[in-house]
């Protein structure tokens, strides 16, 4: 499927609704490059990792993203209870990829995005092999 990359600057935590508007991402897979895949395997990739926040999972949802990947440990801010951007993506079939590398690869816009699952049976969550396809 097409896609876009959104960078966020590392600064931020809390990814909000700005960071989208003014995107075309109507039919795409939206990419989020926060540059948190750098903790990989630290302790730190666990805590104050950046985060899509509610409002932004509904502009998302609203503005016809196909599905949306973050290079972070979790789509969610996780230290409360509610899972805003599962909750909202997931019940529109509006798949998630979490722990994303190498987005700084890509190039912001026209490219192709695949997220291949292993065939596994039985599990909220699983594996993919997730590339792009640079178009020239």
């Amino acid at each position: 499927m097409g896609a876009i990359k959104i960078t966020i600057p590392e600064a931020i935590t809390e990814i909000g609704v700005e960071h989208f508007q003014g995107k075309n991402i109507k039919n795409k897979a939206v990419l989020i490059a926060t540059n948190w895949s750098r903790h990989w395997g630290t302790y730190t990739y666990f805590d104050d990792f950046p985060y899509v926040n509610e409002e932004a999972a509904l502009y998302l949802r609203d503005q016809g993203a196909n599905f949306v990947g973050i290079d972070s440990y979790n789509i969610d801010d996780t230290k409360g209870k509610a899972r805003p951007c599962h909750s909202i993506l997931l019940h529109e079939d509006i798949p998630i990829c979490e722990h994303m590398t190498g987005l700084a690869e890509l190039p912001d816009d026209n490219f192709k995005f695949f997220a291949v699952p292993v065939k596994v049976k039985g599990m909220g969550t699983f594996p993919v092999r997730a590339f792009g396809i640079i178009d020239k």
